[in-house]
Order: structure tokens, then sequence, then C-alpha cells
């Protein structure tokens, strides 16, 4: 049964990755370093103030055209650091109910 345990693994770039994030409305945006990444969260540092901004749900952008990014949210700032995490389409919504009852691929 220890394979049933989620571990994931992280690639870290040592000089970092330009990204950006950008507000769900596009209202704003900020560049940024990727310093490590996984499935399910990444580490990134920041390039100029946050203060003001709602990072509650944002897109982290992973091309210069916008064509590969992420739907994120914040866990946690530490100066210049920020950890995010992914989130995960229709499983971001299921979170407090915890059931499901439409969607029976699941449980074959």
């Amino acid at each position: 049964m220890a394979e049933d345990s989620k571990v994931t693994e992280r690639v870290t770039f040592s000089r970092g990755y330009d990204v950006c994030i950008m507000a769900i409305d596009g209202t704003w945006r900020r560049d940024c370093q990727l310093r490590a990444i996984s499935d399910t969260d990444a580490v990134l540092t920041l390039e100029g103030s946050i203060q003001g901004l709602n990072l509650k749900e944002f897109f982290l952008l992973l091309s210069s055209t916008g064509l590969a990014y992420r739907r994120c949210e914040l866990v946690r700032v530490n100066g210049t650091q920020m950890d995010i995490q992914f989130m995960r389409g229709k499983n971001a919504k299921k979170r407090p109910g915890g059931s499901s009852t439409g969607n029976s691929r699941m449980n074959a």
C-alpha cells in the first residue's frame, strides 16, 4: 500500500525560469522567477511588490505568449519568495463537500 501515497517530486531550477503571475481578470501582472515546481505546487521569487494584489486565485504564465498556464492559489509569502498551489478544475470546487455524485468514471 506504500505506492498509494502521493509523493510529488519537485524540479528545481538553479538559475530560475522567467515566468509571470497574472490576475484572473487580467487587471495586473508581475514578473517572477520559477525556482521549483511539481505536479501540485511551485516556488516563485517575486520581482516587484505584490502589496494590494488579490492573490486568492491567479494564473501562473509559463510561456511569454500565455499559451501555457496554470490556475493557482497562494499558500505562503516569505519575503520575496512565494509558495503557490495549483488548482485542479472541478476538484477545486469539490473540496468542501467531498462527495461526487455526477461523475461515474471515477467509480469504475
